[in-house]
């Protein structure tokens, strides 16, 4: 069973592909990086429902640079990322610039970015920082692995955004065991 931050970086390691994949990334030498997102959390969800890997629209990757907001950057990344660790589906953004997309105030960090994630069961992020795995959870883990599906305080003034996204999502055709929070 999955309940402690601990146990997520074991599964995490456990899993040879997530683990591949993160050397890859790695190997970029980002600033301020992660792996996040339907990486971490439908590692957990999978396995809480018993499932194998389920599909991922994308392995988002982000990291946080302030000297260099060219979305061309991220692109030369995400073909890198291609070469090394093939038939993948890699999205890189720098959170330098994603405020201006998602049309809110600068963040500082990376870690700063992912706390205004949507969701807190998706505000999770990994890395390999000198072949160690850290876990990065502003809000913990405590909603992953309950399969909770709840706003971040980034999102409790944007409720609306935030049901629009459940609904697209539908992610409990997927995992129906999740609570999702209206």
């Amino acid at each position: 069973m999955i309940h402690t931050k601990e146990d997520v970086l074991t599964l995490i390691q456990e899993d040879e592909w997530m683990m591949d994949a993160l050397a890859v990334a790695e190997e970029l030498q980002l600033k301020d990086w992660c792996i996040c997102a339907g990486f971490v959390r439908g590692k957990i969800w999978d396995t809480l429902h018993s499932f194998q890997r389920t599909e991922l629209p994308d392995i988002d990757v982000i990291y946080y640079d302030a000297t260099c907001l060219e979305k061309d950057k991220e692109k030369e990344y995400e073909h890198k990322l291609h070469r090394l660790f093939p038939g993948q589906p890699w999205s890189v953004k720098n959170q330098a610039r994603m405020h201006i997309v998602n049309q809110v105030p600068p963040y500082d960090s990376m870690q700063e970015a992912l706390s205004r994630f949507p969701e807190t069961a998706t505000a999770l992020g990994v890395r390999l920082n000198q072949n160690k795995l850290e876990l990065i959870a502003p809000f913990g883990v405590n909603d992953a692995v309950n399969l909770l599906v709840r706003p971040t305080p980034a999102y409790l003034h944007n409720l609306d955004r935030y049901h629009q996204r459940m609904k697209k999502k539908n992610w409990q055709e997927t995992w129906p065991n999740l609570t999702i929070q209206w």
